[in-house]
């Protein structure tokens, strides 16, 4: 165990300070609903745009990054379109403008301004407050283990059995870990409610700056010494075929053994599946968790815009950083790395093991509370998305409409230690960070697609229509894993969206439409594009100085561009830490043309406010 006592007191003045920014802001959190879940839609927007950057900074999600970057080089930079990462950029261009001017609390209450409060519209609630909790639940366990295996490098578990009243299992110590630390989080995120988020993530993400530059700069230092990393032909190709093309045979054969049973051969095909649903998905929208609370926080419709846009400025060259810095320290020291048991090569402790065996002391600690406080941040914002879904859209719409602020706090503690307790059983029962990562990203998330498209851009669509296309989509997003064993969730992913779009399509077709004056309300007030013609002409008759919004072509072209500019963002630190001058030069000027473009048809065409 290399951790010092000066590492431990970094950790300690770290928790110590969130713990005060929970009890300082304790206070003002029970105001009101909005001030404890929104933070009051006071905060400004680079604000909450860092806090967002920083809660997807996360531990698990930064651990398989480093492990898919070790084993496919550059050409991992693709991989997070599984999420899909540019979504952001869509948000970025109008999503968060149009989801923003709805003004409402949660994901679930803005179905109530898109279908109105007959039954049909009370049933899309419904499921999306399911879908909600699923996927918060799911990232929140994600997060467990991710943590979990993370601490359980640093503090193997004989040094601390010395002193525990009670033994553990060697494959519970890292829910073990994933539980202590999970109960801090829980504490100053029940006291101070999104302002206490969004100032730990503040914090955290200084830290992770430092943290990251330093790491960096180690990597760089080891790459001079060593001249060259061990690494086959094509590794630090960003480009590809229908394959990949490389071979580990020579090198570190356990490499070629991760690639087959990562099924993401051939690639050239994968990569057109995952594009295809990852452009679905961003149509679609943000997903009801921590990135649409942050969204409903801001102040304007413009600054929600703003914030979208902060958070990829933020957050890719960071992160970046850190994951191609171990990568390089994970390859030139494989050999001395504790990656391999009896029965195989655990990629995602590289991460780990790298902070363990090459970061000094003083330095590990601060590397260990960004990380930690990753954790934490992502683990807050999704407890207090699946809080305000519970509190909101459950106990204050079903239950106790009238309730006092004094209830209110009561209700989001005791439903918050409810869902963190769900969590950690979940956490137990996952096999390891990928496996629930494929599921939420290709699974769960493909039942949410079809519907949330069709809500945006679709006049005749309805609650029902939302509720059978989300029902079929999450029943086989839970269905499938067990019909297609062994087969990655993305390949069934057209499955699901057949399904719930057939589900969708009728379940409109066969009901009638939404009240007519819902429907006028929604589009003068959102002003999506679409296919909208009847509800536009039956407002312009209303209010014949509407100007509707018929800009689609814009909006695409800055997504195109929007996403060329995230990648180039994104690779450019990779050339810089592997001392590509060329192909760094060559991305710093696709990335500043693109950053030009956008300030031209993007950022002067934001609302006034």
């Amino acid at each position: 165990m290399k951790i010092q006592l000066i590492d431990f007191l970094v950790i300690l003045a770290y928790l110590v300070l969130v713990t005060a920014i929970g009890i300082i802001l304790k206070k003002q959190a029970g105001r009101s609903k909005n001030d404890y879940l929104l933070g009051g839609k006071s905060m400004p927007f680079w604000m909450l745009g860092v806090s967002n950057a920083s809660g997807m900074f996360d531990i698990s999600g930064t651990v398989w990054m480093v492990s898919i970057m070790f084993v496919y080089g550059i050409k991992s930079i693709w991989l997070p379109w599984l999420w899909p990462v540019f979504n952001q950029i869509f948000m970025m261009v109008y999503l968060s403008i149009w989801l923003r001017r709805s003004n409402v609390s949660t994901g679930a209450e803005w179905m109530l301004t898109r279908f109105g409060n007959q039954n049909d519209a009370r049933m899309s609630h419904k499921i999306i407050i399911a879908f909600a909790l699923l996927s918060c639940l799911g990232f929140m366990a994600y997060g467990f283990i991710g943590l979990g295996k993370f601490i359980e490098i640093f503090v193997p578990w004989q040094y601390i059995a010395r002193f525990a009243p009670f033994t553990i299992s060697p494959e519970y110590v890292a829910h073990f870990y994933g539980v202590i630390f999970t109960l801090f989080t829980v504490f100053y995120s029940l006291l101070g409610g999104m302002k206490s988020i969004v100032w730990a993530d503040l914090i955290h993400y200084m830290i992770m700056v430092f943290v990251s530059i330093a790491i960096a700069a180690i990597a760089m230092f080891a790459l001079m010494d060593a001249g060259s990393l061990p690494v086959p032909e094509g590794w630090a190709n960003l480009f590809f075929g229908k394959e990949l093309g490389l071979d580990w045979t020579g090198i570190i054969p356990a490499v070629n053994d991760k690639i087959n049973k990562d099924h993401f051969s051939p690639f050239g095909y994968f990569f057109a599946l995952m594009t295809a649903k990852g452009i679905l998905a961003s149509l679609a929208g943000p997903a009801p968790n921590y990135d649409m609370q942050k969204i409903l926080s801001t102040r304007s419709p413009r600054e929600a815009a703003l914030m979208s846009m902060i958070v990829n400025v933020v957050l890719l060259p960071t992160r970046y950083l850190l994951i191609i810095g171990v990568t390089v320290l994970g390859l030139l020291f494989y050999d001395t790395l504790p990656l391999t048991d009896a029965q195989h090569t655990d990629f995602e402790r590289i991460l780990p093991a790298v902070l363990n065996a090459y970061i000094p002391s003083g330095l590990l600690g601060l590397v260990l509370v960004g990380l930690m406080g990753a954790f934490m941040g992502t683990f807050a914002g999704t407890f207090n998305a699946a809080q305000a879904y519970m509190v909101n859209d459950i106990y204050l719409k079903s239950f106790n409409p009238g309730a006092s602020n004094a209830q209110i706090t009561r209700m989001n503690y005791m439903l918050g230690l409810i869902v963190v307790t769900v969590s950690i059983l979940l956490g137990f029962l996952a096999k390891d960070v990928n496996s629930i990562l494929q599921w939420i990203v290709s699974a769960l998330y493909g039942g949410y697609i079809a519907s949330n498209v069709l809500k945006w851009h679709w006049w005749r669509f309805n609650g029902n229509g939302f509720f059978w296309g989300m029902l079929g989509g999450i029943v086989c997003a839970l269905i499938c894993p067990y019909l297609f064993k062994g087969t990655l969730p993305l390949y069934y992913f057209p499955l699901i969206l057949l399904i719930s779009t057939v589900g969708a399509v009728v379940g409109s077709i066969l009901t009638p439409p939404t009240d007519r004056e819902v429907l006028k309300k929604f589009y003068k007030t959102v002003q999506p594009w679409g296919f909208w013609k009847p509800v536009e002409q039956a407002v312009k008759e209303e209010y014949p100085d509407f100007v509707p919004d018929h800009h689609f072509k814009r909006d695409m072209f800055n997504a195109a561009t929007g996403v060329t500019a995230q990648t180039a963002i994104t690779a450019l630190p990779v050339f810089a830490v592997l001392m590509m001058p060329t192909h760094a030069g060559i991305t710093a000027l696709v990335l500043m043309v693109c950053v030009f473009v956008l300030w031209k048809t993007w950022y002067q065409k934001l609302p006034d406010h």
